[in-house]
């Protein structure tokens, strides 16, 4: 039996999971393929992912293709619970309520893996690592992965021979990272913090922890809207290209002293450490734009902090020593917390990924090994000429000399 707040909110859900359907067509295409062929038949999926519109259309895909789906939320602010209802509506079995404790937040996690799934998706690693820890009663035939840090995970288990079964990172997939992390964070990140304060963002020394695809798709985003951009980066190489793109390339502890807001994009731990808040800006807003809420050292700040105060539905400010120091959505996905994510467009092509590996896995899981694996280059290659071509866009094809020249040695200086 599912667990969500309330079944009536399903027509609600309807009219959100309709409208983000519209801008997802490629999806849409593999939906009418996998109705007709159900290459998923018979196959139990567990699934580990933002309850929202977008996620809902993958699910259905699912569902239509065979599978019978469980769903569970990976961040316990992400949920949209009109959604959660009408997917229950629809048949599919969901443990996912909006702003739910740590505790039920993984008896939801238990609830997906006692239904025994074949499959799992991930966004996080956190099936994984459950079925890697207290779940190892359970056997899967493979699992994919959806973001980076997820990925990570993955990939140290795999390197200590600890991976129990094949995962595929979808993540890896260029028409998932090159534009999900990139133009979908960039967008919906900003999108978040604005939404949660009310700032303009014109004008403001804004920080950037991590210049990786999400980084810099946040940091385009805010100096396309006039910021004084600064990124911090522990890669020489993607140091090097952030200040070779103009902009400001500098220490955690030179940008905590010039910030106005900081937004943290790295996937890893306390990145915003102790020491930094010390030396922070009067004012200072912070926001997570990576993963889980480990990235701002929050456990730190709220012990030693005077005061914690709910100033905005998503704001909170610390009285700490001598300033005030306000954090966004606990410091959590502020795209999910404090707005609705990646726009549908782009989840397009990252979910119609998810569900070819799917597919992927199901028909090739008895030769695989277990190991990391990305998608074959022609799965990649055909979503994004799908998506290009609904889009408007034209390819143009190589002739047959320019073809001949290419796979030829033989050619030199005339």
């Amino acid at each position: 039996m599912s667990t969500i707040k309330n079944p009536d909110l399903a027509q609600d859900g309807h009219a959100e999971v309709e409208w983000a359907s519209r801008q997802m067509q490629v999806l849409a295409e593999i939906n009418n393929d996998f109705s007709n062929s159900k290459p998923l038949n018979g196959i139990k999926i567990g699934a580990c992912m933002h309850v929202t519109k977008e996620t809902a259309n993958l699910m259905l895909v699912l569902q239509n293709g065979g599978a019978k789906v469980s769903l569970c939320a990976s961040n316990p602010l992400s949920t949209n619970d009109s959604v959660a209802a009408y997917l229950v509506e629809q048949g599919i079995d969901v443990h996912a309520i909006r702003g739910v404790s740590n505790e039920d937040f993984y008896t939801h996690l238990n609830s997906v893996l006692d239904t025994e799934p074949d499959i799992t998706m991930d966004d996080g690693a956190d099936l994984v690592t459950l079925l890697h820890t207290d779940r190892v009663d359970i056997t899967v035939m493979g699992s994919m992965e959806e973001t980076t840090t997820g990925v990570i995970r993955l990939r140290a288990m795999e390197k200590e021979n600890k991976l129990r079964f094949p995962a595929v990172a979808v993540n890896d997939s260029d028409t998932k990272h090159l534009f999900d992390n990139r133009f979908g964070t960039g967008q919906s990140s900003l999108d978040g913090v604005i939404r949660a304060t009310d700032i303009l963002i014109a004008g403001l020394n804004v920080g950037v922890i991590g210049f990786g695809d999400c980084g810099k798709g946040v940091a385009e985003r805010a100096d396309g809207m006039g910021a004084k951009v600064y990124i911090v980066e522990t890669n020489p190489v993607r140091a090097l290209e952030a200040q070779m793109q103009g902009y400001n390339v500098v220490s955690s502890n030179t940008l905590a002293q010039v910030a106005d807001l900081i937004i943290t994009v790295t996937g890893n731990k306390h990145v915003i450490s102790r020491d930094l808040f010390s030396v922070m800006k009067n004012g200072v807003i912070l926001a997570n734009a990576g993963h889980f809420d480990v990235e701002i050292d929050l456990e730190y700040l709220s012990n030693n902090a005077e005061s914690v105060t709910k100033v905005r539905e998503f704001v909170e400010r610390y009285n700490y020593k001598d300033k005030e120091i306000f954090v966004i959505g606990e410091g959590r996905l502020v795209n999910l917390v404090a707005s609705t994510g990646h726009p549908a467009s782009v989840m397009d092509m990252s979910f119609a990924n998810q569900a070819l590996a799917a597919k992927w896995i199901n028909e090739n899981h008895k030769s695989l090994e277990n190991i990391v694996y990305k998608l074959p280059k022609e799965v990649d290659e055909e979503i994004a000429k799908k998506k290009l071509f609904l889009m408007g866009g034209e390819l143009q094809d190589l002739s047959d000399e320019q073809k001949t020249y290419l796979s030829s040695w033989e050619f030199g200086t005339s």
